[in-house]
């Protein structure tokens, strides 16, 4: 029988453990799924014993990270809302950092401001790996050691994963089970577990889907779009990525959607939004934090301009949650 897969969710001061209670019950489902144990998670901390996260809400660690014997951690976000909210976090975690930095066969993964703790700890070194959007410019001047993609939503390593955003954790579990089990158990999970889309979307939004492009220009603007803060997208920014003048770009787009490229990636950055709004209950700042619009006001004014609805307006129609 193969030897079940042992993973650490990590308890720290101040992290926001909704994620990891999320991730536990993926492997649950797994478990049940492939009918044995398949995964075991194990909730651990610097010590064993009780942890005050985010909130104050108190969780208690069954084992020390130390003497816990992982086949790999996860290591989730904390609440910051500055590049010196990190550093004041990362300042008083100097012994959680050590710890992370040995044990170099345990694998490391982490997810939203949680990457931080691995670039601190040197886990990222010479790795490629991404950040929350936000953090992108601090995070490559402090640690230029790390290769960072934070285009990239998520960056999978032999030895570390990182995702971007607070639903960092969901890419993780799936690359995770599709790994050690089957890409059929993934599929029933994601069908059981996570929150399916509207059957009926907007009609601003109907036809966007990535997966409904059928010019493999378009597919390759719209991965890109969704990618970049919505605030760094510029004619000339995804032209020049997508190695074309912007000219031959605005042809290419008009002739296909008939919309300017500015138009149309404005629609695919608001069908994220949408998508968020819909499948979560994150406050609409926080969606237009993680998707790198410049304002809450900017964000309403273009949704509504586009939908017809305010975001309140379009979670209560369409929201499952």
């Amino acid at each position: 029988m193969p030897k079940k897969f042992r993973v650490g969710l990590l308890l720290f001061p101040g992290c926001m453990p909704a994620g990891l209670f999320a991730f536990a019950d993926l492997l649950h489902a797994a478990n049940r799924r492939g009918g044995r144990t398949l995964f075991e998670a194990t909730y651990v901390a610097l010590q064993a014993g009780p942890v005050t996260c985010a909130r104050g809400i108190g969780l208690h660690a069954e084992k020390a990270l130390g003497d816990a014997d992982l086949d790999a951690v996860l290591v989730p976000g904390f609440w910051a809302e500055s590049a010196g909210q990190v550093d004041t976090l990362l300042a008083g975690q100097a012994p959680l950092l050590r710890e992370l930095s040995k044990r170099p066969r345990r694998q490391l993964w982490a997810y939203c401001t949680g990457v931080c703790l691995l670039a601190a700890c040197g886990r990222l070194d010479g790795q490629g790996a991404t950040i929350t959007w936000w953090l992108a410019q601090a995070m490559q001047e402090q640690y230029g050691k790390v290769r960072w993609q934070s285009e990239q939503n998520c960056v999978f390593n032999e030895r570390n994963a990182t995702a971007s955003g607070v639903n960092g954790y969901l890419p993780i579990a799936e690359q995770l089970i599709e790994r050690n089990v089957s890409r059929d158990v993934l599929r029933d999970i994601t069908r059981l577990m996570v929150l399916p889309r509207p059957a009926v979307p907007h009609a601003a939004f109907q036809g966007i889907a990535l997966i409904q492009q059928p010019d493999g220009l378009l597919r390759r603007l719209h991965g890109l779009v969704e990618q970049i803060p919505a605030e760094r997208i510029t004619v000339k920014v995804l032209a020049g990525r997508l190695a074309m003048s912007e000219r031959t770009l605005a042809r290419r787009v008009g002739d296909e959607t008939g919309q300017t490229v500015a138009a149309y990636a404005r629609c695919i950055k608001l069908n994220q939004v949408a998508e968020r709004l819909t499948l979560t209950s994150l406050p609409l700042a926080s969606i237009g934090a993680e998707l790198g619009f410049s304002s809450s006001s900017n964000l309403q004014r273009m949704f509504k301009a586009l939908t017809g609805l305010t975001p309140v307006q379009y979670r209560r129609q369409f929201g499952r949650v």
